[in-house]
């Protein structure tokens, strides 16, 4: 059998939980026995930079990079964020954006403007763009913590891996006390049109 791999790149902002979302993703896939690698750059992440994760999974995986051009899914946590690391994204790939607007520094201070309409700009790329309000969902469920949640509950529609598989990964992830409200975010995020 063929190995096959897929290449899932997680973009957003420090503070919305990219990292623990990328964790999770890894261990889903370790969950589902199946290899996994990621690489994760968070430079200035704690002062709201970009923050962006590269997981890889499949049978047997090599390298946790993936090329430009060979991504299988973007995950965007903010809008800008998508349009950044679409060059990742291969044809036909899909392109899952929090309907977020985080103004970097360089908007306000350097005068660069924010992009208009990021899902015109993604679907030059794709027709597969899935726009959720991913923070009001969070909002509602009580705390804008579990927008990483919520987000990989979307992601989870778009993956082999089985509910049981996602629920189990999170579990090992999450502190216990916060395990039930992130089964609860995973729940509204899978089921959010």
């Amino acid at each position: 059998m063929k190995n096959k791999v897929v290449n899932i790149v997680l973009s957003g902002v420090g503070g919305q939980g990219v990292l623990v979302a990328s964790d999770v993703l890894v261990a889903v896939a370790m969950v589902a026995g199946l290899d996994s690698k990621k690489s994760e750059v968070h430079g200035m992440a704690q002062r709201g930079g970009s923050v962006v994760s590269q997981v890889r999974y499949g049978r047997k995986i090599y390298s946790p990079l993936i090329e430009k051009g060979s991504a299988d899914i973007i995950l965007a946590f903010e809008k800008l964020e998508a349009v950044r690391y679409l060059d990742f994204l291969k044809p036909g790939g899909i392109v899952i954006i929090n309907n977020q607007q985080i103004k970097p520094l360089t908007v306000y201070f350097a005068n660069i403007p924010y992009p208009e309409d990021v899902e015109a700009i993604c679907r030059n790329k794709t027709d597969n763009v899935v726009i959720i309000d991913g923070i009001k969902i969070s909002e509602e469920l009580g705390n804008p913590r579990v927008l990483n949640t919520v987000m990989l509950g979307v992601l989870s529609n778009y993956t082999q891996f089985s509910e049981e598989h996602w629920i189990n990964a999170i579990q090992q992830r999450v502190p216990p006390k916060t395990f039930e409200l992130n089964r609860r975010a995973f729940e509204a995020g899978r089921t959010a049109k």
